[in-house]
């Protein structure tokens, strides 16, 4: 049934299962699926069938004669040496019901990904097929940089049937009781969609004891036909609630909030999870059983593979440099933007074999404990964008690990399919800025190095609504914390009004352009230029004399560097999701303006930037605590009394 939580009567997590007193259980820590969530997930990401032909379900796969399946892929494996790395667990077990006539290998694999088996069982007798519980065993010993454990299952003159994989381990205690949280704002289908998938996998569901959604937008869920079916479907555990659009920082805050509300003996695991993302809910079992593992508190992140290319995986360790506004670097040995289905120079499946380091996991889904939250604070409230880095980097400086777990993911919009001249892009910045002021030095030397060569690179590509983006977040950047205290949604009202008064900034359909097609060719970059700073010199002397040597070109997303519009007198440019362009006409007295502007912001971020960042830093403890919290959610009365605004 739904529970609808207000800022007056906020509710009580439904009571939890007890919990079972601490010590060893045996913990199921993954299933062996053999086909995703959904026929929009390729199947090889979960098995592959070697030779022969088999049948490939959700939970169970069938061979025919002359068959070998292996479930050395992504969602197949069991990442040893994360285990063995991050937990105390020595020892995994394997058990499946069989029916037929075949083999059933238990396979591990070494740093360099070389392979042997572990354990083996035959089924079937002489007298011909049966069916029974096998299980397997192999020690978690040998993986401490790398390697992994998987099944081969084949068969010679008859069928077998695999099914009920369960990899299981003794876990000193049990999963405790585990919150998701998805916030949304104005993506109603798709939110609806993973609240499903989560009512559609009772067995993952278990380990849930609340799933509160944080509804911010304006299109709220319960609008929808749809919501009250979705309800009914989670039953008790749903907890639905509207508040005031805080960006995901604040969206994701409310679920650490409520699970924290409690003593502070009490312990909740938190995870948060994206509201467009396409779930595998087997995500739920695999995080919430490893934190559980875990000797010290920590948080387990889940990985991202990308929804339009659904075989990639985004990455699977980051860091940030955030003195170069940086973030989403990939530590290193972490694949980037991997293609889990190809194979590499050895012909061997692609995949992290390597144990990486991480030093935070993007919220598209991630587990914290609350512990860890008691420790160091809640998140900042800087709306979205840096809130997930800043806090895995908080609680890395208090002893927290990160992990982020390979074969634990979910498919998440395309990164490299979304524009960076958008309003969002001024928290990147802004909070960028905040960032190096919490967890560097603050050289200013480096930072305003950075934001010179954005602004330069912006101004000569055109981008005057992006220039315009970035002095605006180091502007408001120097107003110092105080800049945070309507939680940032003033700053999120007011970049949009500012981005509107540049035209480039609009996305157009190209069919609604008026320019005659012969004038719209495709204009193809060259190489790089040999010396930057030249090239840079001669495109600025063309912007500001009105002498570009190409009065118009249509200008692919690619091939849109700023060396490149800089040529054009009016560039017709597509933008990076491919679904409509912008016209970035030259203008020399914008052009004029914000530079003129930067300057003075440049000037400004040298010489008070140090004292700045050491006024964001002694305002961290008041920002992240429960009571700013508390007055940003409206549950004061100073916030009712307009203190939020």
């Amino acid at each position: 049934m739904l529970r609808t939580e207000t800022p007056d009567e906020p509710l009580a997590a439904p009571a939890s299962p007890e919990r079972r007193p601490d010590g060893p259980v045996r913990l199921t820590v993954q299933r062996g699926l053999f086909f995703g969530p959904s026929a929009l997930a390729p199947e090889d990401l979960y098995s592959v069938v070697e030779k022969g032909v088999a049948r490939r379900e959700r939970g169970r796969v069938r061979l025919t004669p002359g068959t070998r399946v292996h479930t050395n892929t992504y969602f197949g494996r069991l990442y040893a040496t994360y285990w063995q790395r991050w937990t105390a667990v020595d020892r995994v077990d394997v058990t499946a019901v069989a029916a037929g006539e075949g083999r059933v290998r238990l396979f591990a694999s070494d740093t360099n990904k070389v392979s042997r088996i572990v354990d083996a069982v035959d089924v079937g007798t002489a007298a011909g097929p049966e069916t029974r519980e096998i299980r397997l065993s192999g020690p978690i010993d040998r993986f401490l940089d790398g390697g992994g454990m998987w099944l081969e299952i084949t068969t010679e003159t008859g069928e077998l049937t695999v099914s009920e994989v369960r990899w299981s381990v003794v876990a000193p205690r049990s999963v405790p009781p585990t919150d998701i949280v998805i916030c949304t704002y104005n993506r109603v289908e798709e939110c609806l969609d993973t609240m499903q998938a989560l009512a559609d996998d009772p067995e993952a569901l278990a380990a849930v004891g609340v799933v509160r959604v944080v509804d911010q937008g304006s299109d709220p869920l319960e609008s929808r036909d749809r919501f009250a079916a979705v309800s009914k479907a989670l039953g008790d555990r749903l907890v639905y609630l509207r508040q005031p659009n805080l960006g995901g920082a604040g969206g994701f805050t409310r679920g650490l909030y409520e699970a924290t509300a409690g003593a502070p003996e009490e312990h909740r695991d938190v995870l948060f999870m994206d509201d467009d993302v396409m779930l595998e809910p087997e995500i739920l079992i695999r995080l919430t059983s490893f934190a559980a593992c875990t000797p010290q508190p920590t948080i387990v992140g889940g990985q991202m593979l990308n929804l339009l290319h659904p075989a990639h995986l985004h990455i699977s360790g980051e860091r940030a440099d955030p003195e170069n506004l940086i973030n989403g670097l990939p530590t290193p040995g972490s694949l980037r933007e991997a293609y889990l289905l190809g194979l590499d120079e050895r012909l061997l499946p692609i995949n992290q074999e390597r144990r990486t380091d991480t030093e935070y996991n993007g919220w598209w889904s991630c587990l914290i404990p609350a512990e860890i939250v008691r420790r160091i604070g809640y998140p900042l409230p800087i709306f979205f964008q840096w809130d997930d880095v800043e806090f895995g980097y908080r609680a890395r400086a208090a002893g927290f690990p990160t992990v982020s777990l390979p074969g634990a993911g979910v498919w998440h919009g395309d990164f490299g399919w979304k524009d960076w001249d958008e309003w969002h892009r001024y928290f990147n910045l802004r909070n960028g800025l905040i960032m190096a002021a919490l967890h560097t030095g603050f050289s200013t030397k480096t930072i305003v190095a950075r934001v010179r060569h954005l602004l330069s690179v912006y101004l000569i590509g055109m981008h005057y609504g992006l220039s315009a983006t970035l002095l605006q977040a180091v502007e408001d950047f120097l107003e110092g914390p105080e800049i945070l205290r309507d939680g940032s949604a003033g700053s999120a009202a007011r970049i949009r009004r500012v981005r509107a008064d540049y035209p480039e900034t609009t996305v157009h359909k190209l069919t609604d352009l008026p320019e005659d097609f012969r004038a719209l060719t495709v204009q193809r970059a060259g190489g790089e230029p040999s010396n930057e700073s030249l090239t840079w010199v001669k495109r600025a002397v063309y912007q500001l004399l009105g002498k570009a040597p190409y009065p118009m070109g249509f200008i692919p997303a690619g091939d849109a560097h700023w060396w490149h519009v800089g040529l054009f007198e009016r560039a017709v440019v597509t933008d990076m999701g491919e679904q409509g362009v912008r016209i970035r006409q030259r203008d020399k007295a914008k052009l004029i303006a914000l530079a003129r502007r930067g300057l003075q912001a440049m000037r400004r971020l040298h010489t008070e930037g140090p004292a700045v960042a050491e006024r964001y830093r002694a305002a961290v403890p008041e920002l992240t605590s429960r009571e700013n919290w508390t007055r940003l959610y409206g549950l004061t009365d100073e916030a009712r009394e307009g203190g939020n605004t």
